[in-house]
């Protein structure tokens, strides 16, 4: 399976938090210091990565675990 296949496998969670806190991506891109196009790229499922740094601050901004940001489909 390709590298882009197993992508496709991963689902970030991060509309649905966001609704859950009643917060706007360009909320939580103030809290986290992270570009609001970033944090869209990352809420459409468009990210190839993300920085560790980036993972633990939004996490640390939604009060939720990485397990419930990022989930396999």
């Amino acid at each position: 399976m390709g590298i882009d296949v197993q992508l496709r496998n991963v689902h970030c969670r991060l509309s649905e938090l966001l609704a859950a806190r009643n917060m706007t991506v360009v909320q939580l891109s103030e809290l986290v210091d992270v570009s609001v196009v970033n944090l869209s790229v990352l809420k459409n499922d468009r990210a190839k990565a993300i920085r560790f740094s980036t993972l633990v601050a939004i996490c640390q901004a939604l009060d939720c675990e990485i397990g419930e940001l990022l989930v396999l489909r």
